[in-house]
Order: C-alpha cells, then structure tokens, then sequence
C-alpha cells in the first residue's frame, strides 16, 4: 500500500473578529516573507553566503508577530527556503520576488500538532481562532489522517480551508485493473471546443467566459470610473472579483464531472503532451485556449485515474497524429488546418480530428507494450 496525500476544501463564515485575525495573520505572513527575503539577499550581497534565520528572531523587535499562529510563520520560512533551492537547481523559475499587499493571494498554512486542529459537524477547529463555522458538504474518508491546514480568502471576500489529508491507497484496486482487459480511449485537443475522442464522439465546451464576457466587460468599466481606493472602488472590485470566481466555478465544475467520468469508465487515457501556453500565444487563439481550460482537464485526469489505479499516457508532441492514417500508418507531408476531413491513399476516410485521436490511443498502447 502506497502512501498518498489528498486536499479537500471547504467553506468556512468566520466571525467579525476571526477575519480579523485571519487578516492580522496574512499580514505577519507577508511581512515576514519580505523581511526574511531581504535580509537574506543583504547578507548573500555582504559575505556570498546564504543567511540561515527564523521568524522566531524577528519576534524580539517585532513583538506583534506573537499575535498570530507561529507554525504559520514557520511555514512561510519553508516556502521562501523552497522558493530560493528552486532558483539555483532551476534559474529559469525566477528569483523569489517580494510579495505585495494588493496583487498577493491571501492564504496562510498551519500544521496539526497535539491536536491543534480538530474537525467538527459543522466547523473546524484553528489554532489562535477557535473553532470556526464550516459547510463541510462532503464526508472525509475513513483512514485519512489530517496533516496541515491552508486558510484562504478569495478576491471576493469568501473565506475556505484546504485541509491536507494523509492515506494508503488500496493496491487491490488497481491489480483489478491490471487482471482484465484494459480500457483505453485516446483525446485529441480541439481549439474550437475541448476535446476529439477515438471512438468519436466530440465533447463541446459551453464558453462560459465568452457568455459572461459582456457583463464582466461592464462591470469592468463602472470600476475604472471609481476612484482608486474609495469605498465604492473596493464595492466594485468585489463585484469584479465575483464575476470571475462565477466563470472559474463553471469552468471547475464541467471538468471535474467530464474527468470523473472518463476515469470512472477507462483504465487508460490518451493525451498529446501539448504546450498549452505556447498554443495561447499563436494564430489569436489565447482567449479560446484560455476558456476551454484543457490543462486543468488533464490535471484532474491525472490524479482521479491514479485513485482508481487506471493512467494518464502523455504522447509526444511531435508524434504527427493529424498527418498518419490510422489504417495504414502512412503519413502525409501536408496537411492544412482547413482540411478537416482525412482522406488517405488507401481509401481511408475519416473526420481529422477522430483521425488523430485513434493514432494517439494506438501509440499509448505501444508506449504502455514497451
């Protein structure tokens, strides 16, 4: 039995001086990021050496960092250790950047220690905060042990917990899978859509920011004619905030259903390994890569198959599966976009798209016989 680690979230309603505290503790949080990271880069400046301290040496001059959870300012020192060790392994992630108090997300993590955090029928118990009313809508599995506790609020005002869970999976399950005959269907990305499956079927995307656009486009302009840090810009701003977090909700909601179902019914998927942000970037196709969300597909994909002991095969990007017959194998040397229709020597005919498809499940397969 592996052991594995899994997040649920939840809703929590604070009361008036919980948010304070909760606002109090991502202050310090930011705070301490800051003052950690800039004495660090003075230090390295002066000697060449990396300084090594805790927020624990900064409650001495400032006495107000005592207010708040210290296992969430221990936490913060871990972040800023990993975000340094992530620079110098890989340059090309960036330096660690200061964090700003208008444009950061506000969240802080603390840890379960001596039963500092406890699970009620309706709310959680926090350290500093007491126990805090909850909606917990969905009931936590048996043999899950709680690790860490993430405290977020929204752009919007709405507040949730992230609660880290620790567990064994059961490997029965997926010897299941192994013991009889594997199901497999192969995904070709669609820009125009979402997705193109080998057994051809289409599964069409609703475009939910593109149907939202004209009101977020209005609410967007009553916030421009407000005056920067009024008491109506901050109204409007929620407002804003709202619209988004409505688009993104939709948009979570349809992939968490279509990846739940496709984990639920296949053993294996097939996937192109495509550079989503690259696709963004060419032919003004951004908003349409944006919208269809086709990358948090294919994360949800990822972690529900491997619950059920099925996998997600990732296929070369370059493999040409537009250009290959999926009958005889031969692969074109051209083949324009506006050509929808596959059409081969061999009399092979099929929409391109399905085409392609087919080719990605066939070459997972032989990826998986290896």
């Amino acid at each position: 039995m592996g052991k594995n680690n899994k997040a649920f979230q939840f809703r929590i309603y604070p009361t008036k001086e919980q948010k304070e505290l909760f606002a109090k503790t991502f202050g310090c949080c930011r705070f301490i990021y800051n003052q950690m990271l800039s004495d660090k880069m003075e230090e390295y400046k002066k000697t060449g050496k990396m300084l090594k301290t805790t927020p624990a040496a900064y409650k001495k001059e400032f006495p107000w960092l005592k207010e708040v959870d210290s296992l969430a300012l221990a936490n913060v020192q871990l972040h800023l250790e990993r975000a340094y060790r992530n620079f110098f392994e890989r340059p090309e992630i960036g330096f660690p950047k200061f964090k700003s108090k208008h444009h950061s997300r506000d969240a802080y993590t603390t840890n379960l220690v001596n039963g500092n955090i406890r699970l009620f029928e309706k709310g959680i118990k926090l350290p500093k905060a007491g126990v805090v009313k909850a909606k917990l809508h969905r009931q936590i599995p048996e043999g899950f042990r709680m690790k860490a506790v993430t405290v977020i609020r929204k752009p919007s005002g709405k507040y949730f917990v992230s609660i880290l869970f620790e567990y064994y999976a059961d490997e029965n399950q997926v010897r299941g899978r192994e013991e009889r005959e594997r199901k497999v269907i192969g995904i070709d990305y669609a820009m125009h859509g979402l997705a193109v499956f080998s057994d051809g079927s289409k599964c069409e995307h609703p475009d939910y920011y593109r149907k939202s656009e004209k009101r977020l486009s209005r609410e967007q302009r009553k916030l421009s004619r407000c005056k920067l840090g009024s008491l109506n810009y901050q109204k409007q701003k929620k407002k804003v905030a709202l619209c988004h977090e409505k688009v993104k909700n939709q948009k979570r909601d349809f992939h968490h259903k279509l990846s739940r179902k496709l984990a639920d019914e296949y053993d294996v998927v097939a996937v192109e390994d495509l550079n989503m942000k690259a696709m963004s970037r060419c032919l003004n196709f951004g908003k349409s890569v944006a919208d269809n969300g086709y990358g948090m597909l294919l994360n949800m994909l990822s972690y529900k198959l491997e619950d059920r002991g099925g996998k997600l095969v990732k296929v070369d990007r370059f493999f040409p599966s537009s250009k290959s017959c999926s009958q005889c194998g031969k692969v074109k040397q051209v083949l324009p976009l506006s050509e929808r229709v596959y059409r081969c020597e061999c009399g092979y005919t099929n929409d391109r798209d399905v085409n392609a498809a087919i080719n990605i499940r066939d070459e997972a397969l032989r990826l998986l016989s290896a």
